[in-house]
Parts: structure tokens; sequence; C-alpha cells
């Protein structure tokens, strides 16, 4: 019997989790979104059973639901994902995983509770090329894996001027919250080790220039806010003694979008690097993928080949969750390490406003 998954949150990215729910062969019984009409346009053409103003109404209307997905700005992701999670629902959440590690405690705890998974939309842990990667790792090509690089640098990123995107209230904070997605694969890639210091600057240059807004055409809000920063730049130490270097940015001089993970082992390095043809639109779902070793006495660097994506791994991971509810596959991420995420998070902001190294707990 197919897997019944209800969607809150009509927004853009919840066509991703239908297409991969209804790939993987669960039904999408309803959407729930507080603008109904939004909710009945996204569920016609779609096998949507129903349509609801809240979460609360889909619950009481569907108590046979077995999953429910999370597409709504950050500050709603606890409070909605732990209301699935006390009516006994498993929960696939958009990233970021919350507004803190607080928050996220509490997600866990109630996960734990309910004995629910509860997974998080690390779409590119999902990517082909990943995937890829991820097996020459766990097979050992690259060794130990000493430090690495994440960066997502945007010239002209900003997600519009006043909306929920640049409102720490609705948001948590700009790019480190918003493009998490490399700091992920990153600490995916090497075993995501426990955190021990950090040391990060925020910048809030640009925020207040049009000049540097994103090509996605959402709108500005002359009443709302702009007080999130525009760009991070940060080192991580690990327990383990692993270093990470991170970058990222909505608005900031540099050539071009730059979207990579890089990283150093015992035996080989290796890259994973999105390609943009167009400043901040995911024009290209093309990647490159490399291992870059030692072997007979000389240099080589390996090309790895993978399938195109044009879904960039959103699709893979919503089927991946149904999957894992299912028993047929291993979950791709656990909450576990969206708390080590969040950690982190928290703790880039806290270095920033102390201006010193802090430890991370």
């Amino acid at each position: 019997m197919a897997l019944k998954v209800g969607i809150v949150g009509a927004g853009g990215m919840a066509s991703y989790h239908y297409d991969g729910f209804t790939a993987a062969g669960a039904e999408v019984a309803a959407i729930a979104d507080t603008d109904t009409e939004r909710a009945k346009a996204f569920a016609k053409g779609r096998a949507v059973g129903a349509v609801y103003a809240s979460l609360a109404a889909m619950l009481d209307a569907l108590p046979d639901l077995d999953a429910v997905s999370v597409v709504t700005p950050n500050k709603f992701h606890k409070p909605v994902s732990i209301e699935a999670l006390n009516a006994g629902k498993h929960v696939f959440c958009e990233k970021p995983p919350a507004l803190n590690a607080a928050e996220m405690e509490e997600m866990f705890a109630a996960s734990k509770k309910a004995g629910k998974i509860l997974m998080f939309d690390f779409n590119n842990r999902a990517r082909p090329e990943c995937r890829a990667m991820m097996r020459y790792i766990k097979e050992g090509a690259a060794g130990t894996i000493n430090s690495a690089q994440a960066q997502w640098v945007r010239r002209a990123g900003i997600p519009g001027f006043g909306g929920w995107f640049t409102t720490k209230a609705l948001s948590g904070g700009g790019p480190v919250i918003d493009l998490p997605h490399m700091l992920d694969l990153a600490l995916y890639f090497m075993g995501y080790p426990e955190p021990a210091w950090c040391l990060a600057g925020v910048f809030y240059d640009f925020m207040d220039n049009r000049a540097f807004k994103g090509p996605w055409g959402i709108p500005d809000s002359a009443s709302g806010a702009t007080d999130v920063e525009s760009s991070c730049h940060a080192m991580l130490s690990f327990r383990t003694g692993q270093t990470l270097m991170i970058r990222c940015s909505w608005a900031e001089f540099v050539e071009r979008e730059q979207v990579s993970v890089t990283f150093q082992g015992t035996r080989a390095g290796g890259m994973v690097q999105r390609l943009f043809g167009v400043d901040g639109i995911d024009s290209t779902s093309i990647d490159t993928c490399r291992l870059f070793s030692e072997e007979y006495g000389v240099q080589v660097n390996r090309d790895i080949i993978a399938e195109k994506d044009e879904t960039m791994g959103r699709n893979g991971s919503a089927s991946n969750f149904i999957d894992a509810i299912g028993g047929k596959a291993a979950a791709l991420n656990t909450a576990g390490e969206a708390l080590i995420l969040m950690k982190i998070i928290d703790a880039l902001y806290e270095s920033a406003a102390k201006k010193r190294p802090v430890e991370i707990h």
C-alpha cells in the first residue's frame, strides 16, 4: 500500500517534494497553505487529493497520513515539524533545519519521542556526482580527509529586499543559513566530525544596494526588514584534528557565482563543483567531479562522469525520504547531523559577533 504524504507550504520547493515522493511510489494526499488559493493552484493538474488552510486541519481530516513535508519560511520549520511529529508522522523538512541549534534540539527530541524519521532536504547529497564521490570516499580512495573547503559565493544574489529571506526574525540569517548546502556536503564527505572551534567574520555590505538583487523575481517589500548578513568567511577545527574553510555570500565582488566542495585526503584529494552559466540562476546541472591522486610515481587527475540531473538532487532527496521510511534505502541525512550543522551555524554568528574564536560544545 502506498505511503500517504501531506505537504505543508505551496512554495517553489513543493513541486520537487511532490515529484520525488510520487516517483518513489508515495501518494501526495493533500497540501496545506495559509494561502489556500496558492495551494489550489499547486494541486491543479497534480494528483493531490485535498487542500487545507493549516497542518492541523489536514491532520484532523487525514489521520492516516504517514508523513508530512515542510516547505515554509524558516521560522515555521520547528513548530510545523514538531506538530507533525507529535501526531506520529515522519517529517521531511526544507533547509535550513531550524533558526538555531536550540530549535533543532527540540525537533530532534520530538522525533526520538515519536519514533519517527526526521530528515531534511540537503539535496546536494543526492546529486549523482556527489553520490559517486561518496562511493569513492567510503571505499577508501581518499584515505583520511584532513581538510576541506566549502564555498557558495554570489556576486549579485540577494533574494529580494524586505521579504522573509532578509528578515532575521523569519529567516534566522542571510547566506550563512540560506546556503548551508556546501557546508553540509563538506561535513558529509568528512564523516560529519564533532566540531571544536570556530573563527568567523560576517559582513553586511551591499544589503541596502538594489544593484545586488538576485534574478529570481522575488518582490521587494518596503515595509520589511533587511537585517541579515551578505557574506561570511570562516574556519572550523574538529575534535578529530580535521579543518574546514567556509565562504558564503549573497553579494560580494567575485568573478562569478562559485559553488564547490574541495578536500584533501591522505590518498587523494577531490572536488565537486557546480557550473553556472549565469550568476544566481540554476541554469545548468552539469558539474565537475574529480579526484586528484598519485599513481605509479605520477600525478593523476581522475574525472568522474555522472549522469545529468536537472533537478539538482531535489527529486532524489525526496524519493530517498520515502525509501527510508519503507526500509528500502538508508536515509541520506539524519537529525543528529542536522543538530551538528546548526551548532556550527550558531558558532559562525557568535564568533563574528564576539570577534574571536568560540568553542563549540
